[in-house]
């Protein structure tokens, strides 16, 4: 099934099993443990959990866009390597504490599911960037994520 085929439920339905699957990648480590860099490109599951909570906001930033113009719209990262723009994002918000973290990457996940849910289904059932925004944005971006958690957890076990 393509992207094109899906209803907004099957989508939130993709979200909540990446999303599931990319909590159960850091489930039980302790708060210490979550701190340690080395997971991938010296960034520690702290960081990669921030991260995740800048591409849901990025989300919900270009999704209304996408909505009304049918186009994926051109935001400031764009003018930057996409890996510059992770870089600066992570030292961005190294200053957050993990507690702050968790709140915001809930925080920001929670905005996301209530938008999407708002959304009229007829309004996307065409609408082909906004799925593939989604899906890179969440779907397809929180697995590559569990995937370098769950590497780092066997390497360090």
């Amino acid at each position: 099934m393509t992207t094109d085929d899906l209803t907004i439920a099957e989508m939130l339905d993709r979200i909540d099993s990446a999303w599931r699957d990319f909590e159960q990648s850091y489930a039980g480590l302790p708060d210490a443990g979550l701190l340690v860099h080395g997971v991938v490109d010296g960034w520690s599951v702290r960081d990669i959990l921030a991260h995740v909570a800048v591409w849901d906001a990025y989300a919900l930033t270009a999704l209304p866009g996408i909505l009304e113009t049918g186009e994926h719209p051109r935001y400031d990262y764009q003018d930057e390597p996409i890996d510059t723009f992770n870089a600066r994002m992570t030292r961005e918000k190294r200053g957050l504490s993990l507690d702050e973290v968790r709140a915001e990457l809930g925080e920001t996940h929670a905005r996301l599911l209530a938008y999407l849910r708002s959304v009229p289904p007829d309004d996307i059932t065409v609408n082909t960037p906004f799925r593939e925004r989604l899906g890179a944005d969440t779907w397809d971006h929180y697995p590559e994520h569990a995937a370098a958690i769950r590497a780092w957890r066997e390497e360090r076990a």
